[in-house]
C-alpha cells in the first residue's frame, strides 16, 4: 500500500469533502481517501493506493472537483 498526502485549498463543507472524496476514489488503484477539513485553509487529504499513483492524475482529480492542491 502507498498513502500520499495533499494540500487542498478552497474546502469549506463537508459536501466539499463529499466532492473530493469521490472524485478520487475514481483514480485507478486508489483504495481510501481521508479528508481533515480545515474550512478557509489547507485541507490535509490522505490518498490511500495499492501502488504510486502520478501527482498529476490526483490533481487532475481534486480539480475535477472544483478545487485546487497546494503541494503534494
Amino acid at each position: 500500500m502507498t498513502t500520499e498526502t495533499l494540500l487542498v485549498t478552497g474546502m469549506t463543507c463537508e459536501h466539499c469533502v463529499m466532492s473530493v472524496t469521490e472524485e478520487l476514489s475514481e483514480v485507478d488503484g486508489v483504495q481510501g481517501v481521508e479528508v481533515d477539513l480545515v474550512p478557509g485553509g489547507s485541507s490535509t487529504v490522505t490518498v490511500t493506493s495499492d501502488a504510486p499513483v502520478d501527482d498529476d492524475v490526483l490533481r487532475s482529480a481534486v480539480a475535477e472537483a472544483g478545487y485546487e492542491v497546494v503541494r503534494s
